[in-house]
Order: structure tokens, then C-alpha cells, then sequence
């Protein structure tokens, strides 16, 4: 039969079956890279495929390095001066070392002359101009001035009037920059971890993510080659880039609003929407290299912006059906995606009139935000599972991010040199990162609702109540995890489980409920939690290891208690069996010898009350009825002897078994009570009011005597006692003024049953 789940609110939401705890049918982030659940799911044909795959993207990366090594090379770097101008900051030649500060005027090119303006926009790729005409010209533009560099050359004019013939030489591997090393890089990891999602579980949705990270891998090896280029690039090239970019960008939006209809939970209309995303991307391709789309790069911008936006909508729609943590996630990854891709184009177009600003924000702004996506897609496998190292490998990407914008700001708005705005850059970068990291990862966590100190009374009043009710340790273990993690959905199921341990996609952690009692027979028990704190969070493997953790308390709490209480009870019954040998004989002897009836009936009455306190002590438990019923019979013997009534009234709405202390405490503070009442105030009469209603003790002793103003008594061994015992059963006491004439002592102890 299926179980129940229920929601916090104890609402009841429909079965939960044993399979739905099993990883749900593949999906983005549900590889555990680094502890595959079937390691031999990796011997044979999957172990060879990935072993080849990787060897054939190391490969790739060789040969890309080798065919930018052979490229030509003029060893200069030029910056932007002022609005237009093109300054030289440094070169490798030593025909222009003379001319290093000096601003450029003229470059001309095989007999073409090349507008000092066009210098920047020739080393980087055409998909970032806004202007289809302009982009046609630098693309003619940039190939003929690439077949100029080798044969017959460059001539440079500077603001001085000089002129150097300069000819571009073969660049080498140990001349391409620091920047196509790291974008390969990054493309040779997003590849690495693509092949390796896909041959784990090779679905309809890890192959979205396969079609994805391979179109962004090729677009990261497009920057890579533009980071190399100094001016032009070689034929078909240029046109072949700008067709590659178009590709990739259209694939990847319409497989990520197809991803996003299918992950993490189908949506209505699943197909008609994926084929509307492919149908419009590729129809907007096609027209696109047909030559037949004017003003091409406004339709790239607002179709990648469209498909986003579909992208986060269809997100927001997935958590509104069922709230996934996962859903969550990707759309706030959707919204800085797009928010970045909107200020990139927005940047663009305000600074056409600025070739040079527009150049910096062409070349650093792109290539961050495909970093950007390169990171997101990357770290998604291990979203789920929220590893420490993989939090702060986002981070630290954050932070690299922020750093890289940072130093193009300061290179392009302040004209600062490179060492100085990346030294900037850095300490602005890190400086933030250590303000915010805390609070990031706050956000990223959540915050638990128990603080430690808590944590600890609440597993410690847990164990107590198992002592007393095995049963309830399912219940009881329900409310401490739904008090610590505050799930949307909290189940009971007859699974066996070992451990703690977190399923599907971290929405879902199963705890076992342990066996702390040798009454109880262990079914096999387990506690489905799901959707962590309201679905605002996933569950991560920390969160498995401190349920660990918390139960592995519980059970040592239980066993502490119940040898404690067994020591307790060997020693109350060991000193009772002295006290019934020892002094009880003694007090028999005595009572035999008396000299005089009052003695004899003294020492009787101090053998009576002995019988009564070695019978509390030997036993564990006393019920109510039977403790009221000796007392009466106690107290009524005492004020007998002293001449005093007794008006006793008892009223229990639950006959609860007393502890040891809490029966030990009462029988002391009734008899000091009485016992005050006797000696100091001259009563005729005490009154005893015993009422326990909805497990809250009333006791109340009140007496017709002399006394008086009882805030004026000085509180000795007897009144400081009864303070002491009370306040050990979580009570409180109170002695005041009984009208007409006399004493009354008030007792109050809210929620008795708690206290043993």
C-alpha cells in the first residue's frame, strides 16, 4: 500500500510510492561525478567512448594551438586613445621599439590604406557589429589586409611624421597570448564534462546538454582564435566565423527552451513548445546565412533575448506546478543570463558614435558572458549534490568575472596601463568577494531555523519522550526535521534505509528512523522529506551527514538515559534496602524499649513514615491515584496527632505515572507544608486542593492559623526546600495572605507530564 505524504501543514497531498525516492528518469545534474552509484555501468564500450572523446578534444586543442602558431605575427599591441586614435604600447620588433607612445595616423596595406579607426574593429570577429554594410566592409577588409601582412607588407605613419615598413613574421606557440589559453581551456573542460553526462546516461535530456555545451565549446574556441588576431584573419575565415557564432548562438537558445520545457518536470504542451523554439531558431538561421535577414545582429540580440526570457518564464511556470528547488535555481541563473545579455547589446548601441569604448565592450563583454554560460553549464552536474568545492568554484568564477569587467573598465574609461588596471581590478574584485561571501552563501544555503543550543534541547526532549513512549519516536523524529529544514512535503514510508542520503535532483533526502527501544520492532521505517525550506533550496550532502548526525544523537541520548536511570535505580533501591535493614531495625529496637506509650508511638509513627519513603525509593514508578491516596492517609495521621482537621480534595483527569523525583518532591514539600502548618502557625484546620487538568498541576495548602504577611518570612531550610523541589519540576510557588485568618502556599506546574 502506498503511504501518505503530508505537508507542513499536515495537509494531506496524495501516495507516496517506495519508487518515487529512486533518481528520476535523467536529467541536468543528476551524474554524481567523481562516486558513480554502478561503477561497472563504466567498464566496456562507455569507458572507451569517453577515454576516446577525451583524447580526441586534447587533440583539437593541439592542433587549434598549432594552426594559431603558425599564423603571421607583427608583435604589437595597440590602445585607444581619445575617441578614435590608436595608440602603440608596446612590440616585439625592433624596427618600431623607437615609435613605443606614439599615436598611429596612417596603415596602409599592400597599396590599400587602412582607416586608423578600422585598426581595433580588425582584431575581432564581425558578429558584434551592429551595422550590416560595416560588416560586410571589415570582413572584405580584414582578409585583404591579412594577405598584405606576409607579402609585401605594412607600412606605419605616426603622429611624428615617420614611417616603418614592417613585415609580419610566423607567431610560435610560446607568442600566443594568456587569453587563448584560458578560453580553450575552458572549452576543453565544458567539452570533458559534456561527453561525460552523456555517456553516464545518454537521454533525451543529457543530450540537450550535450547539444548545448558543444555549441558553447565551439563558440569558446571561435574567442579563442579572435583573442590571437592582430589584423585580419585569412580567407573564408571571416564569413565562416560569423556563420559558426550564428549557429551556435541559435542552437543553444532553442535547446535551452527546450531543456527548460522538459527539466526538472515535464510542462504541458512539452512538444509544441520545443517545436516552436527549433522551428523559429533554425527558420531565422536559415534566413540568416541565406543573406535574406536585414539587420542581422538586431535579430540575433532580441531572438537569444526572446528565447531566454521563454527560458525563465517556462521555470517560473515548473515551480508554480510543483515547487523544485532545481527550478528555482536555473531560473535566477536565467535572469542574470539575460540581464547580462541585455546590457551587453544595450552597451553596443550606445557607444556607436565611440569606435574605440564600442571596441572594448565588443571584445570583453561577449566573451564574459560566454564564460558566464560556460560556468552554468559546467556546474549544473553538480547542483544537486551542492559540494563545498563546487560553491566556491562558483564564486571564485563570480569573482573572476567581476574582475575581468573591472579591468576593461579601467583600460578603456581611464587609460590606465595593463599591470595597473588588472592590480585594481583584482583587490576591487576580492575586496567584494570577501564582503559578500558570507551573505552569498547564506542565500545559496539557506538558513536553518534551529540554532545548535536548540538543537540540542529539542534531540535531548526527544530522547526523553522515547524513554517513555517508544512508539512515538517516528512522530517525534517528523517534528525535529520539519522544525530544521522546513520541507514542503514530509512523508512516512515502510523502506529500510542505512543512511541518510539525498535523491533525484536534491529535492528529496530520506531519513531512516531509528530503533531506541527494545519494545518497539523495527519495520523498516524511513522519512521522505521534500523541497526544502518551502522549495526556496535544494537538499546537499551536508544536510544528509547532519540528519547522520542528528540521529546518531538520538540514539546515544536514549542509551545515556536509560543507563543513567538504571545506575539511578540500583542505587535508590540499594539505599532503601540499607535504610529498611539498618535504621529500620534500629527505630524497632527503640520502639521496644520505650520508656513511655508517647515514645512508643513516636518511634511507630518514624517507622511508618521510613516504610514510605523506602517503598518510593525501591519503586521506578507510582501512579497518581496511589500517591494521592498515601499521602491522604500520611498527612491525616500527622494532624491527627496535632489535633487538626483535615479537608482533603483530590480531582485527576489523567491517572499519569509519577518519576521517582517527581513523587519524592511532592511527598517533601506536602509534609513541610503540613508540617509548618503544625509547628508555627496554631491552625485547627489545613486545607489540600489536588487538582491535575490538561497536564497542569494545581496544588494548593492553605491553613486557618496566626500567620501573617508571609512576603516579610525569612526563608530558611524548610520554605528555601520547597522553592528548590518546585523549581526542580518546572514550577512555581507562591505563599500568600488567607483570608479570614492564615496561610495559603500556592503550587503551579504547567505541562507535568513533561517534567519526569
Amino acid at each position: 500500500m502506498p503511504n501518505r505524504r503530508v505537508t507542513t501543514d499536515g495537509a494531506a497531498l496524495g501516495p507516496v510510492f517506495p519508487s518515487d525516492l529512486m533518481p528520476l528518469e535523467s536529467g541536468l545534474g543528476e551524474l554524481r561525478v567523481g562516486r558513480p552509484a554502478n561503477l561497472s555501468r563504466w567498464m566496456g564500450w562507455r569507458l572507451r567512448m569517453l577515454v576516446a572523446a577525451a583524447l580526441a578534444g586534447c587533440l583539437a586543442v593541439f592542433l587549434l594551438a598549432h594552426g594559431m602558431a603558425e599564423q603571421p605575427h607583427l608583435g604589437v599591441v595597440w590602445r585607444s586613445v581619445g575617441i578614435s586614435q590608436t595608440e602603440l604600447v608596446g612590440t616585439s620588433n625592433p624596427a618600431l621599439k623607437p615609435h613605443v607612445g606614439k599615436v598611429l595616423t596612417e596603415l596602409t596595406a599592400g597599396g590599400l590604406s587602412v582607416p586608423t579607426s578600422d585598426l581595433l574593429a580588425l582584431q575581432r570577429s564581425t558578429r558584434w557589429l551592429i551595422d550590416d554594410a560595416q560588416r560586410a566592409r571589415l570582413s572584405d577588409l580584414q582578409e585583404r589586409v591579412f594577405a598584405a601582412q606576409l607579402e609585401p607588407g605594412l607600412t606605419l605613419t605616426f603622429s611624428d611624421g615617420e614611417s616603418v615598413h614592417v613585415q609580419a613574421t610566423r607567431r610560435g606557440l610560446g607568442n600566443l597570448p594568456v587569453t587563448f589559453w584560458l578560453v580553450t581551456g575552458a572549452a576543453l573542460a565544458l567539452y570533458l564534462v559534456a561527453m561525460v553526462v552523456v555517456l553516464a546516461r545518454p537521454t533525451r535530456r543529457n543530450l540537450l546538454y550535450a547539444v548545448m555545451s558543444l555549441c558553447l565549446t565551439g563558440t569558446l574556441a571561435l574567442i579563442a582564435i579572435e583573442s590571437t588576431l592582430e589584423l585580419g584573419q585569412a580567407e573564408p575565415f571571416p564569413r565562416l566565423d560569423l556563420s559558426l557564432r550564428l549557429t551556435f548562438d541559435l542552437i543553444i537558445a532553442a535547446a535551452m527552451v527546450h531543456a527548460a520545457a522538459m527539466h526538472p518536470r515535464h510542462l504541458p504542451g512539452e512538444r509544441w513548445i520545443a517545436l516552436a523554439a527549433w522551428g523559429l531558431s533554425l527558420g531565422m538561421l536559415g534566413l540568416a546565412l541565406a543573406g535574406q535577414l536585414p539587420q542581422l545582429w538586431w535579430w540575433m540580440q532580441g531572438g537569444v533575448a526572446l528565447a531566454g526570457l521563454a527560458v525563465i518564464g517556462l521555470h517560473g511556470w515548473s515551480y508554480r506546478i510543483e515547487p523544485r528547488p532545481f527550478s528555482l535555481v536555473l531560473r535566477r541563473f536565467g535572469v542574470g543570463l539575460v540581464a547580462a545579455w541585455l546590457l551587453i547589446t544595450l552597451l553596443l548601441t550606445q557607444t556607436r558614435a565611440l569606435p574605440n569604448l564600442q571596441h572594448v565592450v565588443a571584445s570583453g563583454g561577449p566573451m564574459l558572458w560566454y564564460l558566464f554560460l560556460a560556468a552554468v553549464l559546467v556546474l549544473l552536474p553538480f547542483l544537486s549534490k551542492s559540494e563545498q568545492v563546487m560553491r566556491e568554484f562558483g564564486l571564485l568564477a563570480a569573482v573572476s568575472s567581476v574582475a575581468t569587467a573591472l579591468d576593461l573598465l579601467f583600460v578603456a574609461v581611464f587609460s590606465l596601463g595593463q599591470f595597473a588596471s588588472l592590480t585594481l581590478s583584482l583587490f576591487a574584485a576580492l575586496a567584494l568577494y570577501s564582503g559578500t561571501r558570507q551573505w552569498i552563501l547564506g542565500r545559496l544555503l539557506g538558513k536553518s531555523m534551529l540554532t545548535t543550543e536548540r538543537m540540542f534541547e529539542q534531540v535531548y526532549r526527544i530522547a526523553r519522550e522515547v524513554e517513555a513512549h517508544p512508539e512515538r519516536t517516528s512522530a517525534l523524529l517528523c517534528d525535529l526535521l520539519r522544525e530544521l529544514f522546513e520541507p514542503m512535503e514530509l512523508s512516512l514510508i515502510d523502506m529500510p534505509s542505512a543512511t541518510s542520503r539525498v535523491t533525484g535532483d536534491g529535492s528529496t533526502m530520506v531519513v531512516p528512523v531509528p530503533v531506541l527501544s527494545d519494545e518497539v520492532i523495527d519495520h523498516g521505517e524511513s522519512i521522505v522529506l521534500r523541497f526544502a525550506q518551502r522549495g526556496r533550496r535544494l537538499f546537499t550532502s551536508e544536510d544528509a551527514r547532519l540528519t547522520n548526525r542528528i540521529v546518531e544523537q538520538l540514539r546515544r541520548a536514549v542509551i545515556y538515559d536509560k543507563a543513567v536511570e538504571r545506575g539511578r535505580g540500583e542505587e535508590r533501591l540499594r539505599l532503601a534496602q540499607d535504610l529498611h535493614d539498618d535504621i529500620g531495625a534500629r527505630l524497632l529496637t527503640l520502639m521496644y524499649k520505650a520508656e513511655s506509650p508517647e515514645i512508643e508511638d513516636y518511634v511507630r509513627h518514624t517507622l511508618q513514615d521510613l516504610k514510605t519513603l523506602t517503598r518510593g525509593l525501591a519503586a521506578a514508578n507510582h501512579r497518581l491515584s496511589h500517591a494521592t491516596a498515601e499521602w491522604k492517609a500520611d498527612l491525616t495521621q500527622r494532624l491527627t496527632a496535632a489535633h487538626v482537621e483535615l479537608s482533603w480534595s483530590c480531582e485527576i483527569d489523567d491517572d499519569v505515572l509519577l518519576s521517582v523525583t517527581q513523587w519524592s518532591a511532592l511527598t517533601r514539600v506536602l509534609r513541610e507544608l503540613v508540617s509548618n502548618a503544625i509547628a508555627h502557625s496554631q491552625a485547627q484546620r489545613v486545607d489540600i486542593d489536588f487538582r491535575l487538568d490538561n497536564d497542569r498541576l494545581h496544588l494548593i495548602v492553605s491553613d486557618n492559623g496566626i500567620g501573617r504577611d508571609p512576603k516579610s518570612w525569612s526563608h530558611g531550610l524548610g520554605l528555601g526546600g520547597v522553592r528548590k523541589r518546585i523549581k526542580q519540576l518546572g514550577g512555581e510557588v507562591e505563599w500568600r495572605d488567607f483570608y479570614p485568618h492564615g496561610i495559603s502556599c500556592s503550587v503551579t506546574v504547567r505541562q507535568f507530564s513533561a517534567q519526569r
